[in-house]
């Protein structure tokens, strides 16, 4: 009578024999792995969804806030820029609306930006515990303030009404302008957002970099005062396309700076390709460091 010994086997060697290979991801130079993305889409709606709740918990006035910083803004520019620096507007409109346009999108871009750079640190527990596409996170970072941008919306509308003007029907495109503060947002952000795991005092250097951002942008004065020979060099800064852009588009008035908006495109694509390049190639190392 022959007897039969059950034999543990390993996972090692059950893959083996069944011809499967258990090794870490190396993927190609640029591996985003969108269907990847696609399969986890739901899980972006929870954390976006998740971060607007939060975002105005415990809060006075909530989202009385994405209006209130705009328009304190505007009057500090108003009287240091119009006012003692006697900065003129372009288009021929009053400054406080002139200065309005272009604050939004930069509220929203340094709201976005803030955001996707702690976006990692501030996720570890999830980070540390399960895995999902790390990408998800820093993207629902930067779509959350959007809503923000909506609501500061209303400021504009609101001096349009008080000076008895309308916007113009270029208005349609200003979502061209928002989509490359987006994108601008989340290239430089995503570089900030792996940095941060290792080195935490990138946040500081957040607050002081946008800082420096807002004066070389052209929000309290107009592009068109800078010299032709040098407006390549201005448009390089993504933020310039955005601000005079979206100006353009909702006053409607002068000729559209195509040359600028093309720069300011292009540099905001290739920071967005090589945020995610960077992402992409250090996300495997957050959940030891973090």
């Amino acid at each position: 009578m022959s007897t039969t010994l059950d034999t543990q086997v390993s996972p090692a060697e059950e893959s083996r024999r069944l011809g499967y290979r258990i090794e870490p991801r190396r993927g190609r130079f640029f591996d985003l792995d969108l269907r990847e993305l696609w399969d986890y889409r739901e899980l972006l709606y929870f954390l976006t969804w998740r971060d607007l709740k939060v975002r105005y918990q415990q809060t006075l006035l909530g989202l009385s806030w994405a209006v209130i910083q705009p328009l304190v803004t505007m009057f500090v520019f108003t009287i240091i820029f119009n006012r003692v620096g006697n900065i003129q507007p372009e288009y021929h409109v009053p400054y406080p609306l002139f200065v309005t346009a272009g604050l939004l999108p930069w509220f929203y871009f340094t709201g976005a930006l803030s955001k996707v750079a702690g976006s990692i640190v501030s996720n570890s527990g999830l980070v540390s515990k399960i895995y999902f596409p790390r990408l998800l996170i820093p993207i629902a970072n930067a779509v959350v303030p959007v809503v923000d941008f909506l609501a500061s919306f209303l400021l504009l509308v609101g001096m349009f009404l008080w000076y008895g003007r309308t916007p113009h029907w270029h208005a349609v495109v200003f979502p061209f302008f928002l989509g490359m503060a987006l994108f601008t947002a989340l290239g430089v952000g995503l570089w900030l957002a792996a940095l941060n795991v290792r080195y935490r005092d990138v946040g500081y250097l957040v607050t002081f970099a946008t800082q420096i951002w807002l004066f070389l942008t052209p929000i309290a004065y107009g592009s068109s005062i800078v010299p032709q020979r040098f407006k390549w060099l201005v448009s390089i800064n993504p933020l310039t396309g955005v601000c005079d852009g979206f100006r353009w588009s909702v006053l409607g008035r002068g000729e559209p700076h195509y040359s600028v908006y093309g720069i300011s495109w292009g540099v905001a694509i290739l920071l967005t390709l090589t945020g995610l390049w960077y992402f992409r190639r250090t996300e495997r190392e957050f959940a030891d460091i973090i």
